[in-house]
């Protein structure tokens, strides 16, 4: 991913030199296993562990003559460790440590994530708190509806996001992961009791059944996961986006002093980091179709799911986690405009309240079609008309003031009907 996008939380995850170092904790554990079981001898994992290390642009200089990384790595390290060398990597194939270290980094990555998302949900959480009576309109169909809170939006994101971490931490346990098994996944050369000690070392589980590779299901799994909690910061960016309309103005993106919004207009305010998130959410998509289409490897592996994921895996997570951040901030500054959710709710003469004078008309007496038909003319007269008030036309029509007095009239077009049940909405989420 590039420096532009890029954190150093999650960032330094994905750097060769993070690698190596999980591929050589890999390698120690199987050798720690070994010793444990009598395989080989503690001395040679005592002297292991403290030579062991690598050279990033040595390991690169190797690869570059025998075309192979895992071999270049492990010739590297046995320059420093000498002898004891010969113990390192007994019994394994290259896919046991690969795919284990990988293990690694998509767990510690997935870590980052979830402390992030659960700023984002303490976000929301504040925001709707402090938004629970804010009344503005509801929209279907992008027109208006009904009345609702701000608050009562800004719940749906955060029953959303809460969902997100809880299919994060069941990942969690999907992707812990490792495999020791050897060269098909047959255990001919490694017993499975390395496999079992060398897991638990590293803080994952073995694999029930693998091949020479972990099943890329898993990894699809955690692509499909950052590509739906990316949808849903989506659409949360693209409300913002709506309700900053010039013509809506009911939310703002803050926007900083000496910031600017285009080198030729000089007064416009543009939602970018929403416009942003919005792209951003289109990349991690684009990632996990990739990783879904690893998941058929030619028999029991082949390599063509490692090129893609040198490139998905590290741009998928680098990507979320600075959405999720921007995110984070996004909400926390927020500019909220009740004034103007009450000027757009009320125009054309409150004609969003239709459907209480229609019910109202119907308790009165009137058949639900005859009273339908009243309150729609009534509406679509007032619609779209520079001086529409539907309340007025309601309030004057004789059909109506035959069967509603002024105050059950009035009474229709008090928005906090529609808000009397939001509380058990807000109960449930801990607002």
């Amino acid at each position: 991913m590039i420096e532009r996008y890029t954190l150093p939380e999650m960032g330094e995850l994905w750097t060769d030199v993070y690698k190596l170092k999980t591929w050589l904790q890999v390698e120690i554990a199987v050798c720690e296993a070994q010793a444990e079981l009598g395989r080989i001898p503690a001395e040679a994992v005592t002297e292991i562990k403290a030579k062991a290390k690598f050279d990033p642009q040595r390991v690169l200089e190797i690869e570059k003559e025998v075309k192979h990384d895992v071999i270049a790595f492990l010739t590297n390290v046995n320059e420093y460790v000498g002898d004891a060398g010969r113990y390192i990597h007994l019994g394994m194939t290259s896919s046991d440590m690969l795919d284990t270290a990988l293990a690694l980094q998509m767990v510690a990555s997935l870590d980052v994530i979830m402390t992030q998302v659960e700023a984002l949900i303490q976000a929301i959480r504040y925001q709707a708190q402090q938004h629970r009576t804010t009344v503005m309109i509801g929209r279907s169909h992008g027109i208006h509806a009904e009345p609702i809170t701000f608050g009562f939006k800004l719940a749906g994101w955060l029953a959303e996001m809460m969902r997100h971490r809880d299919r994060l931490c069941q990942l969690h346990q999907d992707i812990a992961v490792g495999k020791i098994s050897g060269a098909v996944g047959t255990y001919a050369n490694v017993d499975p009791q390395i496999e079992a000690i060398a897991c638990e070392k590293l803080g994952l589980q073995p694999d029930c059944a693998s091949t020479q590779v972990i099943s890329r299901d898993r990894h699809a799994h955690f692509m499909n996961q950052l590509a739906l909690l990316t949808a849903s910061i989506e659409r949360f960016a693209v409300e913002i986006r709506n309700l900053q309309r010039t013509d809506v103005l009911e939310v703002e993106e803050f926007f900083s002093k000496g910031q600017k919004g285009s080198s030729a207009m000089p007064h416009k305010r543009n939602p970018i980091r929403s416009e942003r998130l919005t792209g951003m959410a289109r990349m991690v998509r684009g990632y996990a179709v990739a990783a879904l289409e690893n998941v058929a490897l030619w028999h029991e592996r082949d390599i063509s799911h490692s090129s893609v994921e040198r490139i998905a895996l590290p741009d998928a997570c680098i990507l979320t986690h600075f959405m999720l951040v921007e995110t984070t901030e996004l909400v926390k500054h927020l500019l909220v405009y009740p004034e103007n959710m009450t000027r757009n709710m009320n125009v054309y003469g409150g004609v969003v309240f239709s459907q209480q004078v229609l019910l109202a008309l119907v308790d009165a007496g009137l058949k639900r079609e005859e009273a339908y038909a009243i309150v729609q003319s009534n509406a679509h007269q007032a619609w779209n008309t520079a001086d529409g008030n539907f309340r007025a036309l309601i309030s004057n029509d004789p059909r109506v003031t035959e069967k509603l007095s002024p105050d059950e009239i009035a009474a229709c077009f008090d928005p906090q009907h529609h808000l009397r049940n939001l509380d058990q909405v807000y109960q449930r989420l801990g607002i």
